[in-house]
């Protein structure tokens, strides 16, 4: 299995805090960054090959990486057009790197140890989503049938569930999700999420909606996100 991390973002709502670096090198504690968290748990997990895409301060992320100095490999992928497309493109800028199992997660992303374990133990592929919280107006809702997903937008409200771009993925199921967003990209439908091409499958992918309640996870996109997501953690470190 090889993780997919979406790195190529501008992350523009972040305001001061990304403008030397990119959102993912953001701190949130001490001793962390969203990347190096995300990359460390990876790591716990077993997973030990990386494919990251970079744009927005490609080459501070990628020295930044390597000064991590962790036992895990990483290819990094630039997309040249990352300031007028979407990550849609960035996937398919990686699409030959890609040919395996599939963890794939948004780059702004924090999320607890046990959210990533149980994913990566479910059989089938999976998207994380929440019974517990309230359906965001503006962020991703996972539309619901029969325990799997049937699409995934900001727009739906009917049967949905709020949902986070956190998904473990069988290489079946990623193949048939990859050659769509391909399709799109070839066609120059670049500016639109890589969800957009999944929608279009009709549930083909058999994702199964993976409900973690109230665990954390949960995006980072401006400064009270990360007000909030740094609270949390140190509560889950209080715990732990």
């Amino acid at each position: 299995m090889k993780a997919l991390i979406l790195n190529s973002g501008l992350g523009h709502r972040m305001g001061a805090l990304t403008s030397e670096h990119p959102k993912c090198m953001t701190e949130i504690s001490s001793t962390e960054t969203i990347l190096s968290r995300q990359l460390n748990l990876l790591c716990d997990c077993g997973i030990t090959e990386v494919v990251m895409t970079t744009g927005y301060f490609d080459s501070v992320l990628v020295n930044y990486c390597k000064e991590l100095n962790l036992p895990i490999n990483i290819n990094f992928v630039p997309n040249p057009l990352y300031a007028e497309t979407n990550y849609i493109y960035s996937i398919y800028c990686a699409k030959d790197y890609l040919d395996d199992d599939i963890v794939l997660m948004h780059g702004d992303l924090v999320f607890e140890k046990s959210v990533l374990e149980d994913m990566l133990s479910c059989p089938e592929s999976a998207m994380k989503v929440s019974s517990t919280i309230p359906l965001p107006q503006k962020d991703f809702k996972a539309v619901i049938k029969d325990g799997y997903v049937q699409k995934v937008g900001i727009e739906f409200f009917d049967e949905a569930m709020e949902a986070q771009a956190l998904y473990k993925l069988n290489r079946a199921d990623w193949t048939i999700w990859l050659n769509k967003i391909s399709e799109f990209c070839e066609n120059y439908n670049r500016k639109v999420y890589a969800e957009n091409a999944l929608n279009e499958l009709g549930g083909a992918c058999n994702i199964k909606a993976f409900d973690v309640k109230d665990r954390l996870c949960t995006e980072i996109d401006t400064p009270e996100d990360l007000a909030v997501v740094s609270g949390k953690l140190a509560e889950i470190e209080k715990r732990v």
